[in-house]
């Protein structure tokens, strides 16, 4: 399906289609955070966006800049997985979708390379333990770019029960492998990112895509088909569905954007998202029995596994303090790196005095810290060191809110990410 095609980034394909916009009239704002919807009698007015200029307390420092509400006759949220104004209004309008959305993190890396890559590679599995205890369901991806670069990766469920389980580590130490040590031989890490991915499909899509004056589109509203590790081109189908139903809306003077529910329902994304809609919930009982079932979905187009096979909330899982992190391979700046020099990669631009915007209990019992130490690829989270060998079951957590990419893994695992001040955060240039 895919011969023929070219191999993109993601960063470079959005700031294209950024400048189009702006050729074509679009103003874009930048470094600007949408805070809070405002609502009005049950109709979405518009945005206001966050404060500039707060100290870590929240006081007002001497650049301090209010937010601003911008008044919209339309309102596109479209903010990619976890959204903070998408989650308010699925709360808000209760138009959640059937079952909790489950979500995967994905870690990725950009490689110049002395030997070009000619072929796309995805794997599936190793080096993920497959006995159904441990939940753990993921594979990779290696893809050629421009330039002798390569971009590689890997992406796990967030659904896995050991809490010393680490998708970045996972990477590492899938590039041990013979195979892929011999593509990366001789090259250099360049460029890395982390980012969740929506895995619930259709089940856990919203049951209403739209509020009078509001639309939700792309990875917000779970248009990913996991099954084809694809979803940006159902975001753009969405986006031209959203701007064709609102301009039909507003042209009779109307705020009721249904005819966009209409459009999705009978489009390419709804169309696919239903035949794979019980794509990865099989894999929670093994590798096996999930790999045999996903087979059988995609030869019968969907009609088996039939019925509705429920996600659960990643969140709601046990964890337990596994061996999993014995099996990852220590940093040795060749093939295998830490997770700060990472971040520094991700052009992390979050000044260390900005409010905390990351919200968890910060006293939690051993099992759920050591999820949150472990889970998160930007070092986050840390347990105090005298803390770390002690028997006591309830242990502090400490949070350095300046390393985090905003990759959305702690709202899977009970915590909630909320908006850092505009302009703060990752500035991906090719991942």
């Amino acid at each position: 399906k895919n011969h023929g095609n070219y191999v993109t980034s993601v960063s470079k394909l959005s700031r294209f289609l950024s400048d189009k916009a702006e050729e074509m009239g679009a103003y874009i704002l930048t470094e600007t955070a949408a805070d809070k919807l405002l609502v009005e009698d049950q109709i979405v007015k518009g945005i206001r966006s966050g404060d500039r200029g707060r100290g870590r307390q929240g006081e007002e420092l001497g650049n301090f800049e209010p937010g601003m509400d911008l008044i919209a006759k339309g309102t596109v949220l479209a903010e990619g997985v976890v959204g903070h104004l998408t989650y308010a209004a699925l709360d808000h309008f209760d138009i959640g979708g059937l079952d909790p959305q489950r979500f995967e993190l994905g870690v990725k890396e950009i490689w110049e390379v002395e030997e070009p890559l000619d072929e796309v590679i995805h794997t599936m599995g190793w080096p993920l333990r497959k006995a159904a205890k441990y939940k753990e369901f993921g594979g990779s991806f290696i893809y050629p770019m421009e330039d002798n670069k390569v971009c590689i990766g890997f992406v796990a469920g967030l659904d896995y029960t050991d809490a010393t389980f680490s998708v970045h580590d996972v990477l590492q130490q899938f590039k041990q492998h013979p195979f892929v040590k011999k593509i990366l031989k001789g090259g250099k890490r360049v460029g890395w990112g982390a980012k969740t991915i929506p895995q619930g499909g259709y089940w856990s899509m919203p049951k209403r895509l739209s509020v009078p004056g509001m639309v939700i589109a792309g990875d917000n509203a779970g248009m990913v088909n996991v099954a084809e590790l694809k979803g940006v081109h159902y975001a753009m189908h969405a986006g031209m569905y959203a701007a064709e139903a609102i301009v039909d809306a507003l042209e009779k003077d109307q705020v009721d954007f249904s005819a966009y529910d209409e459009k999705v329902h009978n489009s390419i994304i709804e169309k696919d998202l239903y035949k794979t809609r019980n794509a990865s919930q099989p894999f929670t009982r093994g590798f096996f029995f999930g790999g045999a079932m996903a087979s059988t979905m995609t030869i019968t187009q969907g009609h088996f596994p039939g019925g509705h096979w429920k996600n659960h909330d990643d969140a709601t899982y046990k964890m337990e303090i596994g061996k999993a992190s014995e099996k990852y391979p220590e940093p040795d700046g060749e093939y295998t790196f830490d997770k700060l020099s990472s971040v520094f990669l991700s052009g992390n631009a979050t000044r260390d005095d900005a409010p905390n915007h990351v919200r968890i209990q910060t006293e939690v019992p051993r099992e759920i810290a050591q999820t949150w130490v472990s889970m998160c690829p930007a070092q986050v989270y840390e347990i105090p060191e005298d803390q770390l060998e002690s028997d006591a079951p309830i242990v502090d957590v400490h949070v350095t809110a300046s390393n985090c990419v905003q990759c959305g893994a702690i709202t899977a695992k009970g915590g909630r990410l909320t908006l850092p001040e505009g302009g703060d955060g990752p500035l991906y240039t090719e991942t």
